[in-house]
């Protein structure tokens, strides 16, 4: 998978039966042959205070291309919010801090590129 570009994507999921808010975010970032997933309350602010990363359990490289779809198990629906190519590779250890650069949010009014940094089950986006 030589020269093969990482993705992301940030879905929004409705009526999941484990979510007592009825509506969170699932964060996707391609690892391999799935992706290392997170829930999020929120978008991160750009530069603002992190969010709640709480840990799933990888997800399919499939959720990388939906635009929209069920989730299987009658586990709500999924919308895509935004999705891009991501720069650079996750850390090989999973409990390491997270530090990458995504493209493509100018979709929801961030700058070019976001740093995404994940630390300790906390997300924020920064400017680079």
């Amino acid at each position: 998978m030589v020269g093969h570009q990482l993705r992301y994507a940030l879905l929004e999921h409705l009526g999941a039966p484990d979510d007592p808010g009825g509506c969170h975010l699932d964060l996707l970032l391609e690892d391999g042959d799935n992706c290392r997933s997170w829930r999020l309350e929120a978008i991160p602010q750009l530069d603002g205070p992190a969010v709640q990363a709480t840990p799933l359990p990888p997800h399919r490289l499939v959720w990388l291309d939906r635009e929209a779809a069920s989730v299987s198990g009658n586990r709500g629906w999924a919308r895509r919010v935004v999705a891009g190519p991501m720069r650079s590779a996750l850390p090989a250890d999973p409990n390491q801090p997270i530090q990458v650069e995504l493209e493509g949010m100018a979709v929801i009014g961030l700058s070019e590129p976001v740093v995404l940094e994940i630390t300790a089950e906390r997300c924020r986006m920064r400017t680079p």
